[in-house]
């Protein structure tokens, strides 16, 4: 987390995904019904002013106004899976990449009991602006230093997940998407616990979480991730900080799945092929690692994350490290990342020998697909070269210059891929965004 004005700052941020689906458990709807509810109950006329009485409520508020240039014409450059556009094809200059608003309430009910309620508006899957629940639970401390929750949290997958939407609390335009990119899931409904117990100077924090999650890409491919466990560690001591964490969760890509099922008409052979590259129900597993530094006057992080998912998406590696020096209100920093790939980037497919020639020329169709799809995975490095700075109380501008190299057959970070995108080659990227919290 950037040290400075936004370290006494009150938010837990959760990154999001869409509203729960259908098929969300009933439960997990009750509660987030029951948050909400709680979060809107009025603090009667003197909870505003004196801290000893409760119920209360507070209310905060944060927010990115930001505008990104992509030197790549034929594809577009996006802050996450999730969007459906940003800079380069649709518009040279977007908005839509970083700009966000975040508004949150949180709701004291007694000295035990608490419901937060957090609202963000920013891009959607369809492209559009709209305000989604993001973060909806209660929480209840059962002593100091053990408490569960209940509803919809964030998964401590990453060592900035609970705020890594909040521009203000990191000293990036965005998140690393070489490691942050790595898994489509990354909120739940459910349930979670956090133990935090403190051994002299250090603070160490074990968290761990249940529950099932749904999002839609911004191409409209919908992820469905069932039994989410994930377990994080974090030990804290001075200036220094240590974080692990390894999750694992059954994931369905319905819409790839036709695809394997023609594959399963050819028999053993291509049941072999949709064995190995479906998505259905198949178990993923994350391990991610990182460590700050952070005396005051400069820092240095990074992160590393390892992705094993036994299907046509690949088991990708990511890891980045930054670095950055304060001098009074400027915090010049530079980063670099890269995201590479040690499972299949193509495959030979079905054998066409044999076959009569209207099932040959469905075989290379087969294959010609399967192999676009194990060619889409991101495999990108990237220089990052960047200033902040805190200009005013609780607000902070921040240029970054960002160059990405594409591997040879990968389109990198980008979608909305049009004709004559070529994979292999290299982009810039300019960002500047005015970041605030109330």
């Amino acid at each position: 987390m950037y040290k400075g004005p936004a370290a006494g700052w009150r938010f837990r941020i959760a990154p999001v995904w869409d509203q729960p689906t259908d098929q969300d458990m009933p439960l997990m709807r009750i509660f987030t019904i029951a948050a909400i509810l709680v979060g809107l109950m009025p603090a009667g006329p003197s909870a505003a002013h004196d801290s000893d009485t409760l119920p209360r409520l507070s209310f905060d508020a944060y927010g990115t106004l930001g505008v990104v240039y992509s030197s790549e014409e034929r594809a577009d450059f996006v802050g996450n899976l999730l969007q459906a556009e940003g800079a380069g094809h649709s518009r040279q200059l977007s908005h839509k990449v970083d700009s966000r608003l975040g508004l949150q309430v949180t709701a004291e009910l007694t000295p035990r009991l608490s419901s937060v309620l957090q609202v963000v508006t920013e891009q959607e899957s369809d492209g559009r602006f709209r305000p989604g629940v993001e973060w909806a639970n209660v929480k209840y401390d059962f002593t100091p230093d053990f408490s569960m929750r209940i509803g919809r949290m964030v998964q401590p997958t990453f060592m900035v997940s609970e705020y890594r939407k909040v521009g203000y609390a990191t000293p990036w335009v965005r998140p690393p998407e070489e490691v942050y990119r790595m898994t489509p899931v990354t909120t739940f409904d459910g349930i979670d616990f956090s133990y935090q117990r403190r051994f002299g100077k250090y603070i160490n924090t074990l968290r761990g979480v249940y529950g099932s999650s749904d999002a839609e890409s911004g191409g409209g491919t919908e992820f469905r991730a069932r039994d989410v466990m994930v377990l994080s560690n974090t030990v804290e001591w001075d200036a220094f900080l240590l974080f692990a964490s390894v999750g694992r969760y059954r994931l369905t890509i319905e819409d790839v799945n036709p695809l394997f099922d023609a594959f399963r008409q050819f028999g053993p052979e291509g049941g072999a092929i949709a064995d190995r590259y479906d998505a259905d129900d198949k178990q993923v597993t994350i391990v991610t690692a990182g460590a700050r530094y952070d005396p005051g006057g400069w820092f240095v992080m990074g992160e590393l994350g390892s992705l094993t998912t036994r299907t046509f998406l690949g088991d990708p590696r990511g890891a980045y490290v930054t670095g950055g020096y304060r001098i009074g209100a400027f915090t010049p920093y530079v980063s670099f990342a890269r995201i590479w790939a040690t499972g299949e980037t193509s495959d030979p497919g079905l054998s066409t020998d044999g076959l009569p020639p209207p099932l040959a020329e469905t075989a290379r169709q087969l294959n010609f697909t399967l192999n676009e799809l194990l060619a889409s995975g991101v495999r990108q490095k990237s220089l990052s070269l960047g200033t902040r700075w805190d200009f005013a109380r609780n607000m902070a501008l921040t240029f970054q210059y960002e160059y990405l190299d594409l591997s040879s057959d990968s389109p990198g970070a980008f979608v909305n891929i049009q004709p004559g995108f070529r994979p292999g080659g290299s982009a810039s990227i300019v960002s500047l965004t005015l970041d605030f919290v109330l």
